[in-house]
């Protein structure tokens, strides 16, 4: 451990240098204290039943988990990918330190950020625990080791793929994106399918839910709130026990397959330099035309750009590696298949496994497809360039400004388009199943198409509100997971915690919810989200075009 000392002062210290690091620490405490405020008793007095009191701390433990899953991927994510970008990381492994000293050294550094963010939480927790009615060993304890185990286990998560990634901004879109699938998605399996599995495959899902902090976070908040989030048959008493065995299984071996690739061999991997098609044999070219079916080859020489094409777009397209055809072509075709196999087993299942339920989990599956995918293609559109350098050779072309972003923008929206287009047969199937459902299906597209350009806007304006494309897409995936995911949290306590109206006003912000109430889905029939959300997400549009444009025109203005 000391040998990894100059590691963790180095990583800690280069952290809580950096000025975005103060800034999210000082936001974290005022919206802390103002989560408090929010739910605090107006005249001071407190009811002797403790109602008051725990309404507080399930406020701060929801604003807290959220902190967590936010702040703390963002700098193990980025701890091994910077050292090999920048050099240093061969430099380092060949020291006298072993690979567990670094590995030692990087995660207590990263760790040491979270350790910060709940010691400002102190005051908060100590307020409501001032109030009564919260167990110090039975709630505010548990709570915290939940969030610590989470903190460890994505920041294991972040390390790990930060040996597998080419560069920042790679290593977190990947990061963020598994932890939107390890703490939201992984949830949707047990919401949907409750009461309708026994015996071991209910145990399954039980354990598959338990996968994210979040019921146990529910669990420590409020007994009832566990029980109505426990599938029957399972029990709801071990949601804890559950995530602690999980995330430190997890944790594990994460931290163990980082180790294996903590070694020289990292960063002295030779690249392979491809070969282009063109330059085969024929019968190779034939063999390639047959698999890849000719226009979806990656390795195949693009053709010219034509007259009236967008010069841009055609370079965002080949530039991007989500805007290859091959890549378009395969997610299409996974997004067909599934959505054709959750309609089949509609048609073919019973009358619980209905049209509305699996509807659902198809609506579940095309949000966090646009969630995940759209700050990777749209997170870089412009601080890529500008730190690059390629956004002055932009200016020096004799095309203008807007058409520079609009050809950028469409890049991005043709491919969520075709994702789009990819599943509507699978509705076209809904319809043949219950003709009635047209209507419903219209209002569900409708809030996917919004969904989709509220998700480009928003990374859009990021991407010109930062110059590094890694803090870009950071801030692209927090804002979009916070609107999908943030909210749900209050969504999860509408049986105790929130009132009816409360749950309504967070979810009107939150395209996921809007969908879901579009589809009928459980769980969301009974709030009243559309139009609403519909004026909300136009709203949001309006204001991410709004800071596109103004700091494009900034940035677009003669120096």
């Amino acid at each position: 451990m000391f040998k990894a000392e100059p590691i963790i002062k180095r990583e800690l210290i280069g952290i809580l240098r950096r000025k975005r690091t103060a800034v999210a620490l000082v936001m974290l405490a005022v919206l802390l204290c103002a989560a408090v405020l929010f739910k605090w008793p107006a005249h001071g007095r407190v009811a002797y039943s403790g109602g008051q009191a725990r309404a507080v701390f399930e406020v701060f433990a929801v604003f807290m988990l959220a902190a967590i899953l936010c702040l703390t991927p963002i700098f193990p994510a980025s701890a091994i990918v910077e050292e090999k970008r920048q050099g240093t990381l061969a430099l380092l492994l060949n020291t006298p330190l072993t690979p567990l000293d670094v590995l030692v050294g990087k995660l207590t550094g990263v760790l040491g950020l979270t350790v910060l963010a709940l010691l400002l939480s102190l005051p908060a927790a100590a307020a409501c625990y001032s109030m009564g009615g919260i167990g110090l060993m039975s709630q505010l304890a548990p709570l915290y080791a939940i969030l610590l185990l989470a903190a460890l286990q994505y920041s294991a998560l972040g390390l790990y793929v930060s040996t597998r990634a080419a560069s920042t901004d790679a290593a977190l879109r990947i990061t963020f994106g598994a932890i939107f699938v390890l703490v939201i998605l992984v949830l949707f399996p047990e919401m949907f399918l409750r009461g309708l599995l026994t015996g071991p495959s209910a145990a399954v899902i039980a354990w598959l839910r338990d996968v994210s902090p979040v019921p146990a976070v529910m669990q420590v908040l409020a007994k009832h709130l566990a029980t109505r989030m426990a599938a029957p048959g399972a029990s709801h008493r071990h949601a804890v026990e559950h995530y602690a065995i999980l995330a430190l299984l997890s944790s594990a071996a994460l931290l163990g397959l980082t180790l294996s690739r903590l070694n020289p061999a990292l960063v002295d991997r030779p690249r392979d330099s491809g070969k282009v098609t063109n330059e085969r044999s024929t019968s190779v070219q034939a063999y390639r035309r047959i698999m890849f079916l000719w226009f979806f080859d990656p390795q195949r020489r693009s053709g010219l750009i034509g007259d009236w094409t967008n010069p841009v777009m055609i370079k965002e397209f080949r530039g991007s590696r989500f805007g290859r055809s091959h890549w378009i072509a395969r997610l299409i075709g996974g997004c067909l298949v599934i959505s054709l196999l959750l309609m089949l087993a509609a048609a073919r299942g019973s009358a619980q496994w209905g049209p509305h339920m699996l509807g659902a989990a198809m609506v579940a599956l095309q949000v966090a497809l646009i969630i995940l995918l759209t700050p990777t293609l749209a997170g870089g559109l412009i601080s890529q360039e500008r730190q690059q350098g390629g956004w002055q050779l932009l200016r020096m072309t004799p095309l203008p400004a807007w058409r520079i972003v609009t050809g950028k923008l469409l890049s991005v929206a043709r491919t969520l388009a075709l994702l789009l287009v990819a599943t509507v047969p699978a509705y076209a199937m809904l319809v043949l199943i219950q003709p009635g459902q047209l209507g419903r299906v219209g209002r569900v597209l409708a809030c996917l198409v919004l969904t989709a350009l509220l998700a480009l806007l928003t990374s859009a304006a990021c991407s010109s509100l930062f110059r590094r494309t890694a803090t870009a897409t950071t801030a692209s995936f927090v804002v979009l997971i916070a609107l999908c995911g943030g909210t749900l949290l209050v969504w999860l306590g509408r049986h105790g915690t929130f009132s009816h109206a409360a749950v309504k006003d967070a979810l009107l912000i939150n395209p996921l919810a809007a969908t879901l109430h579009a589809i009928a889905a459980p769980g969301f029939q009974q709030y009243r989200l559309l139009p609403g959300a519909w004026w909300a997400m136009g709203g949001g549009c309006v204001l991410a075009f709004a800071i596109l444009c103004g700091q494009t025109w900034r940035l677009s203005r003669p120096r």
